[in-house]
C-alpha cells in the first residue's frame, strides 16, 4: 500500500503534539499496521516547524527535537523540517510576541491575536509541500478559537487558492476544531503523548513554563478539567489555576 503523506504543523505545543500522534495513528491504521508495529516505510507523517522570529521559538524548537525523539514518535515519523517565515519585518517594533512580553494570566484570547499568523504559516508550508508533492496539511486548531484566520471559511478559501496558485492539489485539515483543550489532553493520554516534553507558553525560560501568561492559564485549566496534573515543568505554578495565584 502506498504510504499516506501528511505534513503536520508541530510547534511542540500540547495541541500540535497530540495532533501529530493522532495523525500517526490514523496513517498507521490506514496502512494496516498495529499502533507500535509500523515504521516510516509504511506511513509518512512529516512534522514541520515554522520559525517566525517570535520570542518563545528557541525553547519550542529544543523541546520539539526531544519530543520527536521520544515515544510514540521515535523512528515512526519523518525527521522534523524547519522553515523560516519571519514576521519581524511585518509587526511593529517592540511587538510583545517578538520581545517576549506577553499579556498576563487573565488575558482573553482576543488580546493575543497574531495578525496573519495562519495566512503566513499556510503559505509557507503549502509551497514546501508542493515542492515535495505532499497533498495534506494538518493543523491543531481547537474549538472556540476566536481569530479570523481560524474559521472554516478561511481554510476552505486558502485550500482552494493555494491549490490553484501552486498547481498542486492540497487538503487543509483541522481534525480538532470541535474539541476543547481538555478533550485533546484526554486524547493525548490515550495515545501516550509525553506532555512533559510539550510547551504551551509565551514567555518560557530554558524550557520552563512561566506560569503567568494566558497560554499557561489555558493549559493548567485544561489539565484540571481533564482530571489530571500537568507533568510539564514550571518556573511558577499557581496554586489556584482560576486566579493564577
Amino acid at each position: 500500500m502506498k504510504a499516506s503523506r501528511t505534513a503536520v504543523l508541530c510547534s511542540a505545543g500540547l495541541d500540535s503534539a497530540v495532533l501529530l500522534a493522532s495523525e500517526l495513528q490514523a496513517a498507521t491504521e490506514a496502512a494496516g499496521g498495529a499502533a507500535q508495529g509500523t515504521t516510516r516505510a509504511d506511513v509518512y507523517v512529516q512534522p514541520v516547524y515554522v520559525r517566525s522570529g517570535l520570542a518563545w521559538e528557541a525553547d519550542e524548537q529544543r523541546l520539539a527535537a526531544r519530543l520527536i525523539a521520544a515515544p510514540p514518535f521515535a523512528g515512526r515519523v519523518a525527521p522534523p523540517a524547519a522553515l523560516d517565515c519571519p514576521v519581524t519585518d511585518t509587526y511593529r517594533p517592540g511587538h510583545w510576541a517578538v520581545v517576549g512580553e506577553p499579556p498576563g494570566y487573565a488575558t482573553a484570547d482576543e488580546e493575543v491575536y497574531l495578525v496573519g499568523r495562519n495566512v503566513l504559516l499556510l503559505a509557507k508550508i503549502a509551497a514546501w509541500c508542493a515542492v515535495r508533492r505532499i497533498p495534506r496539511i494538518a493543523l491543531g486548531l481547537l474549538a472556540g478559537n476566536p481569530f479570523p484566520d481560524a474559521t472554516p471559511e478561511f481554510f476552505t478559501a486558502m485550500e482552494r487558492a493555494l491549490s490553484l496558485g501552486l498547481d498542486h492539489e492540497l487538503r487543509i485539515v483541522t481534525p480538532f476544531r470541535q474539541l476543547s483543550k481538555a478533550a485533546v489532553i484526554a486524547r493525548g493520554l490515550e495515545l501516550g503523548v509525553p506532555f512533559e516534553l510539550t510547551l504551551s507558553c509565551m514567555n518560557p525560560t530554558e524550557g520552563l513554563h512561566c506560569g503567568r501568561c494566558s497560554k499557561c492559564r489555558e493549559r493548567l485549566q485544561a489539565f484540571e478539567a481533564a482530571g489530571g496534573a500537568d507533568p510539564a515543568p514550571y518556573a511558577f505554578r499557581p496554586a489556584d489555576v482560576t486566579t493564577g495565584v
